[in-house]
């Protein structure tokens, strides 16, 4: 048994703050339930994590501007659709919500969304108000969960959309962190080798005046030049990193590089399936919440990171305006994976178009999965042998070196 720490709301709509012991968190959810409770929150006492059946997996919102952070976002999400849920008016839900915040930041934007809902506004305008704060695609699924009279459940689903879409972004992520670390050690190996360890040896080859082997020269002038030009080469590598950011802001180059990425050996594979994923369960979910496919096609559109696949998809939107349906122009475009593509097509003709991207988003979330880890299994040995390779070859040219020296046969 552990003490858990918890908030609730009661069916009067007060908000209860209090501990109890149990075996789990699910218990103490449990319990409030049987009491007759909604509840909001259940942490271990003295845990900084604030979970329950308000927030699982938090997702990365695109939340910008006020300094809202985006765990904050989940939170915020899930309880208000549990409130909405639990019969509680939204006026009254807010309120519970602005009396909850943690923060100065969430409390002051939840006070604004609160105070134009009182003045009358939909709750989809008041988020709308806070200019940078809300994507497009929460606003607009907001709206279709008002206009289909299924407030709470549209934002339950827009909950469990940003977890999913959460867990698919952590999972490439952290698969990325252990060819980081390689490549941070192979880099920082090389600087201490070329910088420390090689010029400790340069004495004792000036005063043997022999000729020193080619691969001894080499590595010894690298050495030099990383000591005596560091600063130009940071200076250098920053300024070249600055042209390119500023090269990719031409729509043209980034269109370019997209594209580019996209043929790359499997990069390019993983990067579609990412994309396809993302895109299928953005549509599916805005399908399924009442937004037409001609209007949901241009929210969708601004989720996409890949501008090549964007501008694709714009196309289909605009065959599709003209009837020609949406899977046939992504089928001529040849831009998204066939087996999606397929999938799209069989949505359309059964009428079922909302279901299949969901199913196409579970299948790509799978698919990312296993091309994560065989591009592990791939670039960890190559990571690996790279690095031997580099240190390899300072340590063969002090050898080569060392035995030219002392006549020695190599």
């Amino acid at each position: 048994m552990a003490l858990y720490q918890y908030k609730a709301v009661t069916p009067a709509g007060e908000v209860l703050e209090g501990a109890m012991d149990a075996a789990s968190q699910k218990g103490v959810i449990e319990r409030l339930r049987d009491m007759g409770y909604t509840p909001l929150r259940a942490a271990l006492a003295g845990s900084a994590d604030v979970s329950g059946p308000a927030r699982r997996a938090p997702f990365r919102l695109p939340f910008r501007a006020k300094g809202v952070t985006q765990d904050e976002v989940t939170v915020f999400t899930r309880e208000v659709a549990t409130l909405l849920n639990a019969g509680l008016p939204l006026d009254r839900s807010l309120e519970i919500l602005v009396g909850l915040a943690e923060t100065d930041r969430v409390g002051a934007v939840l006070r604004a969304v609160r105070n134009d809902v009182r003045g009358g506004a939909a709750l989809s305008k008041a988020l709308d108000n806070q200019a940078g704060v809300f994507s497009r695609f929460y606003v607009n699924m907001v709206r279709a969960g008002e206009a289909g009279g299924s407030l709470g459940d549209v934002l339950q689903r827009l909950a469990e959309f940003m977890e999913r879409a959460k867990e698919l972004r952590e999972s490439v992520k952290s698969a990325l962190i252990y060819p980081v670390i390689l490549l941070a050690v192979a880099f920082v190996s090389v600087v201490v080798l070329l910088a420390v360890v090689v010029p400790q040896f340069e004495p004792i080859f000036e005063q043997s005046g022999k000729a020193l082997p080619w691969i001894t020269s080499v590595v010894l002038g690298a050495g030099a030049i990383m000591r005596a030009y560091w600063w130009a080469l940071i200076l250098g590598a920053v300024a070249a990193a600055y042209l390119v950011a500023k090269r990719l802001e031409s729509p043209s180059a980034k269109l370019a590089w997209d594209r580019h990425v996209l043929r790359l050996p499997i990069v390019g594979d993983l990067a579609g399936k990412v994309e396809t994923a993302r895109l299928a369960r953005t549509l599916g979910t805005l399908l399924r919440n009442g937004v037409s496919l001609v209007n949901a096609l241009p929210i969708a559109r601004e989720t996409m990171s890949n501008t090549y696949l964007a501008a694709g998809l714009s196309d289909a939107g605009r065959e599709l305006k003209t009837g020609r349906g949406f899977a046939r122009p992504l089928q001529e475009a040849r831009r998204f994976p066939p087996f999606a593509v397929h999938m799209i097509q069989v949505g359309e003709e059964t009428g079922r178009l909302d279901r299949m991207l969901l199913d196409v988003a579970e299948v790509y979330d799978r698919e990312v999965a296993r091309a994560v880890k065989r591009a592990l299994a791939l670039l960890e040995p190559v990571m690996i042998l790279f690095l031997t390779a580099v240190v390899g070859t300072v340590i063969l040219s002090i050898l080569a070196a060392m035995l030219s020296v002392y006549d020695l046969p190599l």
